[in-house]
């Protein structure tokens, strides 16, 4: 493996880690949106602060008025997630740890 590969490879993971952050982000800010939490609560500040910005585009394709109240965001989002960690692997060859 040459240098560049190395550090490619190693750029790729890095950036698998923070993909996997936000993805526990919106699954943490998903769950607690179903029981009715304190939105004085700073982790729940923290949680929406961080990722409302990334779930409005999804919420302004699919608004919950359209999906019988259900928002459907977070989910697209994982998706998209997904698919960016599949396509990035396949891209530079490196076999895909999710």
């Amino acid at each position: 493996m040459s240098v560049g590969g190395a550090f490619g490879a190693a750029v790729l993971q890095v950036v698998f880690a923070i993909l996997s952050v936000i993805q526990w982000l919106v699954i943490i800010a998903a769950v607690i949106s179903w029981v009715n939490p304190d939105p004085r609560n700073p982790i729940v500040q923290f949680l929406y602060r961080t990722t409302d910005p990334m779930l409005r585009p999804f919420r302004r394709i699919l608004p919950p008025g359209r999906t019988g109240g259900i928002d459907l965001s977070p989910l697209l989002f994982l998706l998209l997630i997904l698919f960016l960690k599949v396509f990035l692997s396949r891209l530079f060859l490196i076999p895909a740890t999710f």
